[in-house]
């Protein structure tokens, strides 16, 4: 078979983006009452979210279960021949089923969707086929209107596919906002990888109790080494306090090997005569990106966390970031 040429190629590419670019935003003046219901049916959920489809937009379907449940709407994706056979007990009276389906027409959610308004769950159904059989057994419809495949068949589900995944974002979105759903309930069900990091605070891991060495001015040099080694996690620093803890400097171990490779330390010098004086800080509050961002701003590997009184509350150290990353 010949190749296409390079020109034509591209050329159909674009033609493909283009068409499921104009299907998406054809969604905008389909959003009506029924897309109101259908959030309010979330909203409302005092279950999950079940969202079930086959083939492809059963695909679509488990990215969007996905989004739901990390975004404060719990949510599964079910499979609709798994539950005619035994999964069917996983939907509760209480549930919500988003149902995706272009046809209407699918043979197994024909069968599932019955045995779903016996036990009692709301349908919601997104197709493009508002008066298909799928669509009679729904509460509520979601129209995609009819769709032209970017298949040059016509067949492949593409442009189809595309309208729900954008349609069922919208709807989480929507409902996350309604929900008043924050960047730190965002972190709780983020905690690893670099969402979990960006929207991370201070607090969550810096080190405190028996793990933050605090030691008070006058101490001797000598002791704020032993205080240092004897301190849980080996920490590179401790913090310098005044009466009432409040943070005067910092005592780091760059610091003791610069007084090492000058010849001046003496063990029994108080360390207020060579502890860094003004020391970087952060609060407690502070994402762990903005503590980041100054430690390797000012080339550091450890920062005094404060709070608004001043009051040394806890140490971050670079290995708690690199320890973050791991997790």
């Amino acid at each position: 078979m010949a190749r296409a040429d390079k020109g034509d190629r591209r050329a159909r590419a674009a033609e493909v983006i283009r068409l499921e670019a104009r299907t998406i935003e054809g969604l905008i003046e389909r959003l009506d009452g029924s897309f109101d219901e259908a959030v309010e049916r979330i909203l409302g959920c005092r279950g999950m979210v079940i969202v079930t489809g086959m083939g492809k937009a059963g695909l679509v379907g488990a990215k969007l279960s996905a989004t739901f449940a990390s975004t404060g709407t719990p949510s599964i994706f079910l499979h609709p021949s798994e539950a005619m056979h035994g999964d069917l007990g996983r939907i509760r009276p209480d549930d919500v089923v988003l149902a995706l389906t272009n046809s209407g027409e699918s043979d197994e959610l024909k069968q599932l969707l019955p045995h779903v308004r016996r036990i009692g769950a709301a349908v919601v159904t997104v197709t493009g086929e508002p008066g298909s059989s799928i669509a009679k057994l729904s509460d509520s419809v979601l129209d995609l209107g009819r769709v032209d495949e970017a298949c040059p068949l016509g067949l492949a589900p593409t442009a189809s596919t595309s309208a729900m995944m954008a349609l069922g974002d919208a709807l989480a979105m929507v409902v996350l906002a309604e929900r008043g759903f924050s960047r730190e309930d965002f972190a709780r069900y983020h905690p690893a990888g670099k969402l979990g990091q960006k929207l991370m605070k201070v607090r969550e891991i810096m080190r405190t109790g028996n793990e933050l060495p605090l030691v008070p001015l006058g101490t001797s040099v000598g002791q704020v080494i032993l205080t240092m080694s004897r301190t849980p996690g080996r920490p590179g620093a401790a913090l310098i306090v005044e009466r009432g803890g409040v943070l005067a400097g910092i005592f780091t171990d760059g610091d003791l090997r610069r007084l090492l490779e000058r010849g001046s330390v003496r063990l029994e010098q108080p360390v207020d005569e060579c502890m860094g004086r003004h020391p970087k800080s952060i609060g407690p509050e502070a994402l762990v990106a903005e503590a980041e961002h100054l430690l390797r701003a000012h080339r550091i590997d450890q920062i005094a966390v404060v709070d608004e009184a001043g009051l040394a509350v806890g140490l971050l150290d670079v290995q708690d970031l690199l320890d973050t990353r791991i997790g």
